[in-house]
């Protein structure tokens, strides 16, 4: 049995290495909603004045899907290795008293490279 364990940023942090690879999303949504990865298909992450994260994914110039991560809504970001080899999540974590949900989730082809991961905020 492998053991789970998980690492914890910032929203801020993140996102700033989220930017760094785009093209290694696989699934990206929230609770109620999921968009997959498709080798036509390319992400798109962007943060507007009002630091709301923005992502798209496009099949050449037309939008498939997109959605808005509103960064005040977001306590933390919870990493760990999926159950699929491989697989890696990363879920936006939103406290609310002492119990915390999942709002967004990002499962990606590899986790946070060792030099990485030590820049992160714990």
């Amino acid at each position: 049995m492998k053991e789970e364990t998980s690492l914890q940023l910032s929203l801020k942090d993140f996102w700033a290495w989220l930017l760094r690879h785009p093209n290694c999303i696989l699934r990206a949504g929230t609770p109620e909603v999921m968009v997959h990865d498709h080798e036509d298909f390319h992400w798109i992450l962007w943060k507007d004045e009002s630091d709301t994260r923005n992502v798209q994914i496009f099949r050449g110039k037309r939008p498939v899907a997109e959605f808005f991560v509103i960064e005040e809504t977001v306590d933390f970001v919870r990493g760990f290795a999926g159950e699929v080899e491989g697989e890696f999540i990363f879920e936006l974590i939103v406290m609310k008293g002492a119990e915390s949900f999942v709002s967004y989730f990002f499962v990606m082809s590899h986790g946070l490279d060792e030099m990485e991961a030590d820049d992160r905020v714990h």
